[in-house]
């Protein structure tokens, strides 16, 4: 069974968001059942997990991003009353924050290093940023995201060495950011990739089930486009990181054409692309509930 997000004006539906997956779910002859989402972020567990049978074995859950310690309390809560979710709260962890699966991926990923919390004293970035190298182009995130639609303010950082700009940047993402912020912040090297005809980079989603992939699409921000990622070189990755579902966002460098992990992410919480075989995914899932 899967665990979805129930729709906050209709509790006995899916998020709509969610519905369609949901009915394919049925379709497919698996069951689901609502996990309210709001209540589980205001802190009651509890009542978050009131629509869930005691019960009736193991669970994956497909819906919006959760914080990890959040996470970590509607597993134990689960587990209690029979239904453990079959992405631990660990593995979780591991799977949706940078730190957990930056030391696996380090080498075909852009480097990275990290502040726990809201830091944004020029010491501290300054510092952060030495260890960067202490030159050139950057990007800022937290844990999870990153502000890729406010660039230039909140995003990406020209030069390293401009504390002051650098500071600016991060003051910024941290500020839009607000309660949201996941993690700390994060500094990334910045990459060149590859193009399309429209001048962004063509970004490829890959869905790993047990270290397999199931599903090979693209970037949900460009659904309609062509991508054929070579996996080969990630599926490794992927098995040493130990996590059962998975999401890799792949590009192609710019300088050397090779294949680079832009993100990673429990499978989960990752977005499909407009189009994506459901029935794919979904069948994946159901067939496999074993720990």
């Amino acid at each position: 069974m899967i665990l979805f997000p129930v729709d906050p004006l209709t509790p006995r539906r899916p998020d709509p968001h969610f519905l369609l997956e949901a009915r394919r779910v049925t379709e497919l002859g698996g069951g689901s059942v609502l996990l309210d989402h709001d209540a589980l972020l205001a802190g009651d567990v509890r009542a978050a997990v009131r629509g869930v049978p005691a019960g009736g074995g193991p669970l994956w859950y497909r819906g919006w991003m959760i914080p990890t310690a959040r996470y970590a309390e509607l597993a134990e809560t689960l587990a209690a009353r029979g239904r453990p979710l079959l992405t631990g709260g660990a593995s979780y962890a591991d799977a949706h924050e940078l730190p957990g699966w930056y030391p696996v991926f380090e080498g075909s990923t852009p480097e990275s290093v990290w502040l726990p919390g809201a830091v944004v004293e020029d010491g501290a970035l300054a510092e952060a940023a030495q260890r960067l190298g202490g030159r050139g182009p950057a990007v800022v995130k937290d844990y999870v995201k990153s502000r890729k639609d406010e660039w230039d303010q909140a995003c990406y950082v020209p030069e390293l060495a401009d504390t002051a700009g650098l500071a600016r940047v991060v003051r910024r993402f941290v500020e839009l950011q607000g309660e949201f912020l996941a993690g700390g912040v994060v500094l990334r090297r910045f990459e060149e990739y590859r193009q399309g005809p429209d001048g962004r980079a063509v970004e490829a989603r890959v869905w790993w089930l047990d270290g397999d992939p199931v599903l090979v699409g693209p970037h949900p921000d460009r659904p309609d486009a062509v991508v054929r990622p070579e996996l080969g070189g990630v599926q490794w990755l992927v098995r040493s990181l130990g996590c059962r579902f998975v999401t890799t966002d792949l590009a192609q460098s710019a300088a050397d054409g090779s294949w680079r992990v832009v993100e990673v992410g429990d499978g989960q919480v990752s977005e499909l692309p407009r189009g994506a075989d459901l029935g794919r995914l979904l069948t994946a899932l159901l067939s496999r509930t074993g720990g």
